[in-house]
C-alpha cells in the first residue's frame, strides 16, 4: 500500500527565478508538481521526503524561451493499491448500486454483487445505507469498513479502485458513531 521510492521529475524553471535560493525554489515547485499526482506505474505521490542536493542536476537551456531545464531525482512516499489488499475505507456514497469509500486519495467502489448475500437486496432509500437482512450491519456514509481490492484503473491521472466486503472478517468495522461496530 504505502512505500518509499526514488523518482525523476522535470523542472522547468524561467529566468525569474534564478538567483541564491535557486534550489529551494527546485524543491518547491517540484513538491506543488508531483504530491497529490497519480503515476500509473507507481501509484499516488502522497509527499516528497526528501530532495538531496546532489540529485539535482545542472540546468540544461531551452534557448528559444531562456528557461532552464533541471532533472531533479527525490525520495517520495506512495500510495499504491494491490489486487487482493485488504483496506480499511470510510464509506462517502451509498447509492442502489453498491457504495463508495475512500483511503487517502483512493476511491473505491463496492457494488452490490460484492456484497454479503444477505445485503444483496438491502439498500434502504430512507436512509441511504445498506442493511443485513437481521438488521444488525448498516453501512452508511461515514461508517468505517474493511474491504478488499479486487481490481484497479488509472486514467487521466487518477486511480480508481473495485473492491468488495464478501469474505470472512471484510465488511463493517466501525458505524462512524465513535464506537466499535461489532460483527
Amino acid at each position: 500500500m504505502f512505500y518509499v521510492k526514488t523518482l525523476e521529475h522535470e523542472i522547468v524553471l524561467e529566468p525569474i527565478h534564478f538567483g541564491p535560493k535557486l534550489k529551494a525554489t527546485i524543491v518547491r515547485l517540484l513538491k506543488e508538481e508531483v504530491e497529490g499526482l497519480a503515476l500509473a506505474n507507481y501509484g499516488y505521490v502522497v509527499n516528497v521526503i526528501e530532495v538531496r542536493e546532489d540529485q539535482i542536476r545542472s540546468g540544461i537551456i531551452e534557448y528559444d524561451t531562456g528557461n532552464v531545464v533541471f532533472y531533479v531525482k527525490y525520495d517520495a512516499l506512495l500510495l499504491r493499491p494491490f489486487v487482493n489488499e485488504v483496506l480499511d475505507a470510510t464509506v462517502s456514497l451509498c447509492n442502489p448500486q453498491g457504495f463508495f469509500a475512500f483511503v487517502g486519495p483512493l476511491r473505491i467502489f463496492v457494488s452490490k454483487h460484492n456484497m454479503p448475500e444477505d445485503m444483496f437486496h438491502g439498500f434502504d432509500t430512507e436512509r441511504d445505507s445498506w442493511v443485513s437482512d437481521d438488521k444488525e450491519v448498516v453501512i452508511s456514509t461515514n461508517c468505517g469498513v474493511r474491504l478488499k481490492i479486487k481490481g484497479r484503473t488509472v486514467e487521466q491521472g487518477n486511480i480508481t479502485a473495485i473492491g468488495s466486503i464478501k469474505d470472512n472478517y471484510l465488511g463493517l468495522i466501525d458505524d462512524g458513531s465513535g464506537e466499535n461496530a461489532e460483527q
